[in-house]
């Protein structure tokens, strides 16, 4: 393999793995009874709809369906992907979940 196809590998790779974790954001919003598209125009809302987004929603079960995923995990996935600003609005949103338990 040349340095191109390497780098071409790495990218798809990257894309790959992006797409992974904005399912699994949308699956945890979903989880939560929040709306993923919202919750992530809240924490950039400068920018136009996320095609990949969508793209993820269409693959999303239903609450029933799907099984738990931990504040934690979406969160560290967030965090490897430098979603500080989404990681952010999903804390706010644990915080209030939180909240509403006590």
């Amino acid at each position: 393999m040349n340095s191109k196809e390497v780098e071409n590998q790495i990218i798809q790779n990257y894309q790959k793995d992006e797409k992974m974790m904005i399912l699994v954001f949308a699956q945890w919003c979903i989880n939560h009874g929040l709306d993923p598209e919202s919750l992530y125009q809240s924490a950039y809302p400068g920018q136009q709809k996320n095609q990949v987004l969508r793209e993820a929603l269409e693959l999303t079960v239903s609450k029933e369906e799907a099984g738990p995923i931990a504040d934690d995990t979406l969160l560290g996935v967030l965090s490897l992907f430098g979603n500080e600003d989404l990681a952010f609005a999903v804390t706010e949103e644990i915080e209030k979940k939180r909240k509403r338990i006590k």
